[in-house]
């Protein structure tokens, strides 16, 4: 069976797919992450509305998220049109396009190398190995696989490009490549990785000169500077953490060590990893740079070994855009940044243990056993990292256990509690997240949401107040300004709520709990034609029983009794319980 070469392609490919799907299961029974997948899709109007030509429109348009990643956008809305929200759609899409990149990698590596079993074993290791959970597990990062997709069809349009170069092959590749810079910027780094492709395997070094294969990628050079300007553009909303150079290229240092580290013992792997900013241990970092550095210089002198050559100088040039030395967002390194770079590391192991096979004359059945033992101890890895990412109090507890003085997990604990109703218990941690982190968006903006709830209204609009200067991010500040006009409407202060509300539409303008609030008002002065738009527009937005209940009766005081009849079986429809509905309602409107 295993003779015929496109028969062992199909089984091995096979193989890949199945082994992936099933050991990723369990993913799929996983809600939203209450970090980034709120952005990206469950507080999303434009993306909820799906694939529809507004969504086109604003995607190749906005920067939300802090990134211009058009393709993206249209993926999480497709998403949204094809299972609206159940996450388990998301995470089987995230599932699957991992394991079509397991697929690709072993039939490119194959098809270059002549290689079977070690282009084989770099696919697997890629697919089973548990630092890649959060580029699967996590729905935000759709962006990660899906970028991987292209990048690794223009790899293979690439490899076809160099059997016989045409306009038309060089076209493909460059439409592959501008695919993947349009879903996410880490793939900027491509030139850099086909001219060591040239060097091994495609032997192209022996052909042409080094002027004229550099020549030939300064289009795709040029794509990439105009995606690098872009981005830096587009992420003045970001968090940037300004430090000292010396801190940001000693915590580099670090995190080349760390990712090599993980890649061989991948233990206490976190969705966040505190950036230690002015703690930083220089001493550490001058070993970690030592380390760097002498491992350089023995790839160097011994570059004729091209396969170590070229995947530890893949390795250390693919992680350059995301090793920090510009700093945005406040991770000292993340688990998703090693999904493109981590492949040169295992090149060399594998195309290593191919060649120590060969010179100690291993049977083939040993070597067999020992690749088989290796891949079922990190599959059993690979299933216990995926259980920490099927709810959000197990991640964030998780989380807080492996790593230290992280605000981030504090919040996202905090968060997935009050989710849970479980609000006393999540006070500790907003305040231990805003110990951390005094000016910490998130902590304030959930302190003061908590101060809300407990009728402790001016004390939250002074927490709301907080939140537009500690960050400049969309969503933050929109949430912000909508609670902070139903803080003023339970004070009775309507003038000061419509200011809000009206405040929270000029930053996101598909709030749907803006339109709400501006209803309420309307409704509050006797404008039923307004406030019946206002409810319509919010139910547009994110249809819900409350919403629906407003909207009837607006629409059947303003005399429009039929559609309040269907606007009120649709909010029966849509819930479980129309009593705690209506409550909600009446209580809504007696403020």
């Amino acid at each position: 069976m295993f003779q015929s070469p496109q028969k062992r392609r199909l089984i091995l490919s096979l193989l890949l797919v199945l082994t992936t799907l099933a050991l990723y299961n369990q993913v799929t029974r996983a809600p939203f992450l209450n970090f980034d997948d709120v952005v990206y899709v469950t507080d999303n109007p434009q993306v909820h509305a799906g694939l529809s030509w507004s969504t086109v429109v604003w995607a190749f348009h906005t920067s939300e998220a802090a990134n211009w990643h058009p393709v993206t956008w249209l993926s999480h809305a497709l998403d949204c049109q094809i299972f609206g929200l159940n996450p388990a759609g998301p995470h089987m899409i995230n599932v699957f396009l991992h394991a079509a990149n397991a697929v690709l990698l072993f039939l490119i590596l194959e098809s270059a190398t002549g290689l079977v079993w070690p282009s084989f074993m770099v696919a697997a290791l890629f697919a089973l190995h548990p630092i890649n959970v959060e580029s699967v597990a996590w729905i935000a990062e759709r962006k990660n696989v899906l970028s991987m997709l292209f990048f690794l069809l223009a790899l293979a349009a690439y490899g076809w490009y160099t059997r016989r170069a045409s306009v038309g092959r060089y076209l493909v590749v460059t439409a592959a490549f501008v695919l993947g810079l349009m879903t996410k910027p880490q793939v900027i780094t491509f030139p850099l990785a086909v001219l060591l492709l040239d060097y091994w395997p495609f032997g192209r070094f022996e052909r042409l000169s080094f002027g004229k294969l550099l020549w030939e990628k300064v289009p795709w050079l040029a794509l990439s500077v105009a995606s690098a300007v872009i981005t830096m553009k587009v992420q003045t909303n970001a968090i940037h953490v300004k430090l000292p150079l010396s801190i940001h290229l000693g915590n580099a240092a670090i995190s080349y060590v760390q990712y090599l580290e993980k890649a061989f013992w991948p233990v206490n792997l976190a969705p966040v990893y505190p950036h230690p900013e002015l703690s930083i241990d220089f001493l550490r970092a001058a070993l970690s740079a030592f380390a760097i550095v002498a491992i350089t210089t023995v790839v160097v002198i011994f570059r004729e070994r091209r396969p170590f050559f070229v995947g530890w100088f893949w390795f250390v040039g693919t992680l350059v855009p995301m090793i920090g030395l510009v700093q945005v967002g406040v991770q000292a390194m993340a688990d998703r940044y090693a999904y493109i770079p981590l492949l040169g590391i295992f090149i060399i192991v594998c195309w290593g243990v191919a060649d120590l096979i060969d010179i100690g004359h291993v049977p083939a059945a040993v070597s067999a056993l020992g690749a088989a033992a290796i891949l079922m101890m990190l599959g059993m890895a690979l299933e216990r990292q995926v259980s920490f990412w099927t709810d959000n109090v197990t991640l964030w507890t998780h989380t807080l256990a492996i790593t230290e003085g992280n605000y981030i997990a504090e919040d996202g604990l905090a968060t997935a509690l009050v989710a849970q109703g479980r609000i006393e218990e999540a006070r500790p941690h907003l305040e231990r997240a805003r110990f951390l982190r005094p000016d910490d968006p998130m902590a304030t903006l959930n302190l003061a949401s908590y101060e809300q709830i407990h009728g402790n209204y001016q004390a939250a609009l002074e927490g709301y107040a907080k939140v537009p200067r500690f960050t400049k991010i969309p969503y933050l500040v929109a949430m912000a300004e909508v609670n902070s006009g139903y803080a003023h409407c339970s004070l009775k202060q309507y003038d000061s709520a419509k200011l809000d509300f009206e405040a929270t539409l000029k930053e996101q303008p598909g709030n749907s709990m803006a339109y709400r609030g501006l209803g309420l008002i309307a409704q509050r002065v006797g404008d039923i034609a307004r406030a019946a738009d206002d409810y319509e527009r919010s139910v547009e937005l994110e249809p819900t029983p409350v919403g629906y209940l407003l909207l009837a009766q607006a629409l059947e005081i303003g005399g429009q009794t039929d559609a309040a009849r269907r606007a009120q079986s649709e909010a029966a429809r849509m819930t479980p319980d129309l009593a705690r509905d209506l409550a909600a309602v009446k209580q809504l409107l007696a403020n």
